[in-house]
Formats: C-alpha cells, structure tokens, sequence
C-alpha cells in the first residue's frame, strides 16, 4: 500500500485547513500553517484561479481522506460500506470514520495525533473490553471500554498526549478517566458531534458521478 512519507504540514496547507496532523504542534507558534498559511510548492503564494465544481469536490475529498490518514482505496471501501447502510450516505461515512479505534484513541487524548494512534494500536498498546486490539481499521461500539496495557503505561508519548487533551478537550460521545487510563464509548456519534468543518455531500457527489 503507498503510503505518504513527506512533510503533514503541507498537507494542512495544500487543503487550506489545519487537520491536527503533528499533535500538540499544531497547537504552538511553530505550526507551519500559521507561518505560511498558503499552498506549497513554488507558485503557492499566486493569486488564486476559479475552482471548477469537480475540483471543489475533489479537494473535499482529499481533505477528510487526509485528515484521517487513509489510502485512497482505503476511503473508497469506507465510502462503499456507508452507501449501502441505512440512512444518509455522508453521514454513514464520517460515523465511520469517527469511531476506527485509531481515531477513537485520538480523541479520548491517549496519542497526539491519529498517525501516532495508528502506531500505538498496531503494536498493541491498548485493550478493548479487556481483549488485545490490534487493528487501526476496527470499529467501537457503544459501550466498548479501551484502556492502556499494563505494560504500556509508562510510555512518555502517551503521558504527554494525556497532558496536552485539555488543550482540544473529549469529545461528548466520549469519556476519560484520566487516572485510570481508561476511556469509555458512551453513544456513538452523531453528526453535530463532528465540528471539522466538513461538506460531506461534496465527497457524495463526487463518487455519484
């Protein structure tokens, strides 16, 4: 699978938008997107064109497969299995997004970032309802209980990142103990509970085509 190994900060840049890929970094004076908030490359600071309807979607898309870190196929399969559940496609789509356990670890405020909580889960660092997880991809439930193996609580990484979620706060569908090293998946989310500013029927449009 191709997997992008240049500079993240560029990527907050090219989409025009910060997406929280380097963590706490994000959040200081040396975010390069508050620095050079314009695209990179050699022309980045021109003037702007006219963006055709396509190319609006397209970035949309482009944005949320990056800020959740996922192949193009990846986004795709994810895509496909939210068009053929119940209810609104788009909406389907960011659930599912939302609640991948390397996103889920992110957000409880375990790891800085959800590349580090695609790190983190692969190397089994974390339990759900009390079983080894060791797979990015997998979907919580209502209910499910994710803690920090006994081995792994010492990891500095994770004590930082547990340090620094006062800063962006736990999401309401969420719940840390903080002590414990315990997080708790109270209701799954739902659309209001996503505050990035997303269009998610651009990415519908898009692959209706």
């Amino acid at each position: 699978m191709a997997r992008y190994i240049g500079s993240v900060c560029r990527l907050c840049r090219r989409e025009n938008l910060k997406l929280f890929l380097k963590g706490d970094r994000c959040y200081s004076d040396k975010c390069a997107f508050d620095r050079r908030s314009y695209p990179p490359g050699q022309h980045g600071q021109r003037r702007r064109g006219k963006i055709s309807d396509y190319g609006i979607q397209l970035r949309e898309k482009q944005k949320v497969k990056r800020m959740y870190g996922l192949s193009e196929k990846q986004f795709r399969l994810f895509f496909k299995r939210a068009d053929q559940q119940k209810g609104i496609t788009g909406t389907n789509l960011l659930i599912a997004l939302e609640t991948r356990l390397d996103n889920v670890v992110y957000r409880i405020g375990f790891v800085n970032s959800r590349t580090q909580g695609r790190h983190f889960v692969r190397h089994s660092h974390f339990l759900v309802n009390g079983k080894k997880a060791n797979i990015p991809s997998a979907l919580v439930k209502e209910g499910d209980v994710i803690t920090v193996r006994e081995k792994s609580r010492n990891i500095k990484a994770m004590s930082d990142a547990l340090e620094a979620v006062v800063r962006r706060g736990v999401p309401q569908w969420l719940d840390l103990e903080k002590e414990n090293l315990k997080g708790t998946v109270k209701a799954l989310p739902v659309r209001e509970d996503l505050t990035m500013p997303i269009q998610e029927q651009l990415i519908v449009e898009l692959y209706s085509k």
